[in-house]
């Protein structure tokens, strides 16, 4: 399945890495129905960014999975290949 890196370049304000975790677990709660799988997340509280690994069919169904989640949609989704 094809693997994305989406990059969201400013937190809500306010929002802290135990916010991210939260959306993290909405998004692992539905995207079953999708067919995605939101591998792991990184969160850059100082530069208020956050980044998501995500393996879906293509870029907008993850990032539907977000906006029906939780509504935070991501600026740029990058399709990426792992390296070992």
């Amino acid at each position: 399945m094809p693997l994305f890196m989406d990059v969201h370049e400013s937190m809500p304000e306010g929002a802290t890495a135990a916010d991210v975790a939260g959306a993290h677990a909405e998004d692992v709660k539905i995207q079953d129905q999708y067919g995605v799988n939101y591998r792991s997340y990184w969160v850059d509280e100082t530069n208020g960014k956050i980044f998501c690994l995500v393996e879906a069919p293509d870029a907008e169904t993850a990032a539907r999975v977000h906006r029906e989640a939780h509504g935070l949609e991501a600026d740029r989704i990058f399709p990426v290949v792992e390296g070992g």
